[in-house]
């Protein structure tokens, strides 16, 4: 039976991680597409000699190309350039939109049933530009963001209270980033409530190290930003698609109604399986938790305004 084929755009460090784990997994076929001549050839290559060792055995291909991915049955998309010294925020917005619409039109060219699974920042807005250009129903066209944040927020408790990560349960929604909301009332540890082990002071304290957890990461590499965690964050959403788990994840879908939001990709919880996003899942907010969720979607709306203004539409 021939395996899922996955491709990977974007070789950098994000992207050729995601590859990685994936061919470890031994059960997908990884196409690892790149501008840059060499650097995917090379990379899966190297992915491939890792294979006898690690006990791996998929087809690993690096190209520089998109005719290798067609009949790709979910596409990872991590290209784009991250915001440089003296760089706008329009400047980036409008460089990031150009390269994914462009990657978006390769990929559903040759793979008309794909699922896309965005990574690119900023986020929310990019994974909207690959709605709009693919055409897709929603349930095609989903951003990560929110897995990555709960996993910083969950390792996060988990340190301070000297407990295994998997004890630990939590769902974001929200933006990326600076606009994350994190449900604290659905916070558990051990399935007790967060809110019995620690006090507010230092529930504040770790939802504001959460909130800046790349950027905390970019200081200290000096270089370069996150790329484990995104990786594993992004692979945990392909496998829930692919392996049709149902699993519950908080992502960046688009919200016709949902949560009092419409016609936006926003992070909420999700239910991920072979059809892409099969349901959105609504909890029940605070009044302060549903402010701070209209003030993230406003923020999300005006980043995909300024997108349809640089490019025309």
């Amino acid at each position: 039976m021939a395996r899922p084929k996955i491709t990977v755009v974007g070789a950098g460090n994000v992207g050729a991680t995601v590859a990685q784990r994936l061919a470890e997994m031994d059960r997908y076929d990884v196409v690892l597409v790149d501008i840059l001549e060499g650097i995917p050839q090379g990379k899966a290559l190297d992915l491939t000699q890792a294979g006898p060792i690690c006990g791996y055995s998929g087809r690993i291909v690096g190209t520089n190309g998109y005719d290798e991915t067609a009949g790709s049955a979910v596409a990872v998309i991590t290209s784009g350039v991250p915001r440089k010294p003296g760089m706008s925020r329009d400047e980036l917005l409008a460089t990031n939109a150009k390269i994914v619409s462009g990657v978006v039109r390769e990929l559903t060219t040759r793979s008309p049933n794909v699922i896309l699974v965005l990574v690119t920042n900023p986020l929310d807005a990019m994974t909207y530009v690959a709605h709009k250009i693919s055409g897709f129903p929603k349930q095609r066209v989903v951003g990560m963001a929110g897995v990555l944040d709960a996993a910083r927020f969950r390792s996060f408790i988990a340190a301070e209270l000297g407990v295994p990560a998997a004890d630990v349960k939590a769902m974001v929604l929200g933006g990326h980033g600076d606009t994350m909301v994190p449900l604290l009332r659905h916070t558990t540890v051990a399935g007790r409530p967060l809110a019995e082990r620690l006090p507010k002071a230092k529930l504040d304290a770790l939802v504001k190290r959460t909130r800046d957890g790349g950027a905390e990461i970019v200081n200290l590499l000096k270089a370069g930003s996150a790329f484990y965690a995104p990786s594993a964050a992004a692979v945990e959403m392909v496998e829930a698609i692919l392996q049709d788990q149902k699993k519950v994840l908080p992502c960046a879908a688009r919200c016709d109604g949902e949560y009092g939001i419409n016609g936006l990709f926003v992070g909420v919880p999700v239910k991920l399986g072979r059809g892409g996003v099969e349901r959105i899942i609504e909890y029940e907010l605070t009044a302060e938790e549903k402010v701070a969720l209209a003030a993230s979607a406003q923020a999300v709306r005006e980043l995909c305004l300024a997108v349809d203004r640089l490019l025309g539409g």
